[in-house]
Parts: structure tokens; sequence; C-alpha cells
């Protein structure tokens, strides 16, 4: 039996740029349904926001995203993450994470990426991988991308 996981995404308003913004980075296909599409009256407050969007690209990158409507309560906020002596620290209770084959496919990721990003910690070789970085994006979610170490086992 095959299973695939896909990251899904939720947002208050701003999923569409974020899926738009992630096709940028990632490539692959966008695709996002309204509450609209879905038959919500047009003049509705949520008519035009996200119930289903998606991008996905043939290199296997995938992620769902959605916008909550507005009559839902809000999480709390985390507290912001961050990187000291080796360690992670957050309250955060995921990151999303990207792996590459060469440190040089998954460092033009991140460069795109980063952009508007808050960098926990930069892109560049680490102890347990060619290339590992951390980073929480302009919409809030917050990315690990490294390179797939070699097995030494």
């Amino acid at each position: 039996m095959a299973i695939s996981t896909t990251t899904h995404l939720n947002f208050r308003g701003d999923a569409r740029a974020a899926l738009e913004f992630y096709q940028t980075v990632f490539g692959g296909r966008l695709t996002t349904i309204t509450y609209g599409d879905f038959g919500m009256p047009k003049d509705m407050p949520d008519a035009d926001k996200i119930v289903f969007g998606q991008v996905a690209a043939d290199n296997g990158f995938a992620v769902m995203a959605y916008d909550v409507p507005g009559q839902a309560p809000a999480a709390a906020v985390p507290a912001a993450t961050t990187r000291e002596h080796g360690m992670t620290l957050t309250g955060e209770r995921f990151f999303v994470s990207v792996r590459g084959e060469t440190a040089e496919e998954v460092g033009a990721l991140w460069d795109r990426l980063a952009d508007g990003a808050d960098l926990i910690e930069k892109y560049g070789p680490s102890q347990w991988a060619p290339g590992f970085g951390m980073l929480t994006d302009r919409f809030g979610v917050t990315w690990i991308l490294d390179v797939a170490a070699p097995y030494a086992g």
C-alpha cells in the first residue's frame, strides 16, 4: 500500500496570496476554489476566500491551503522560533520540511522562499547535512529546508 502526506495550511484571508507565492518558489500547478465557487452567496463576507487550494509540482512538492471562515476563533500565536547553540526553541506545533538531493537545488528554493521571511538559521552546511536552513515566511509558516545526507549506515 502506498500513501502520501501533504501539508495543509490554514490561513485567515491570505491563502490565495500564499499559494501564489509558493507556486513561484516551487513551481507546479495552482488550484484555487472559493467558498463562492461552492455555492456561498457572492455577497457573503467569505465568498471570495479559498475553501480549497493547492500547489502541486511534478517533482513531488505539494501543499494545500484554505482560509478559515471569519467566524472561527483564532488560535493563540506561538512565541517566535529561534535557534541557539544548535537547539531549536519554539512554541509552534509543526514546521514544513522540504528536502532535496543537492545543496544547489535546495539553495535555489531557499533564495526564493526567503523573500520577505524572518531567517531563523541561514541556509548552509550543517553537522548533519550538506545544506540546512530554517525560516518563517512572510505568511507566518516556518519552513526547514535541507539536503538529504548520504546514508552512513
